[in-house]
């Protein structure tokens, strides 16, 4: 998953570096529309989370998940990520020197970001793997659904209070 996320990361910083971040910055009926569904969404997980209790069954799953089918859907969560876009388009230009070649600086400052973004993945993942006896302890899970969900819930209602631009 975290190489899906990487590729996803890629992805999107190419297509930003490319105008499609550009485009979807100055288009704000698009950014609205996004922006609106993108915080529907949260507060929807966000219900969904606090509502889900304290009991989580820590079995492993049984049903088969390529492990490709998986990568390929962190990239593809990853890449059309809009806010992911706007980052990169937003953040690279401005440690970008207009003095000196283009493609060395984007490469570097390209390559730092996905391995950084890389080692985080992994981290969570490391972490996520070490939770086991959280997970198995319905007090402590319901503790984590509600204090999850509702910040999922203030990051939706956040979404669309903060202004952007």
């Amino acid at each position: 998953m975290a190489i899906g996320v990487a590729l996803g990361d890629f992805t999107a910083m190419s297509l930003s570096m490319l105008g499609v971040g550009a485009l979807l910055a100055a288009s704000a009926g698009v950014f609205t529309t996004l922006k609106w569904l993108g915080a529907a969404y949260l507060v929807w997980l966000g219900i969904k989370l606090w509502r889900a209790g304290g009991a989580l069954d820590a079995k492993p799953r049984t049903d088969a998940v390529s492990t490709a089918k998986m990568l390929g859907h962190a990239w593809l969560v990853t890449a059309l990520n809009p806010k992911g876009l706007t980052f990169f388009i937003a953040f690279l230009p401005q440690f970008i020197d207009p003095h000196s070649p283009f493609l060395p600086q984007v490469t570097v400052f390209g390559a730092t970001f996905l391995v950084l973004a890389f080692a985080n993945a992994i981290g969570y993942a490391l972490v996520a793997s070490r939770a086991r006896a959280i997970v198995r302890n319905p007090r402590a899970m319901g503790l984590v659904n509600k204090t999850g969900g509702s910040l999922l819930i203030g990051a939706g209602i956040a979404t669309v209070a903060l202004r952007t631009g």
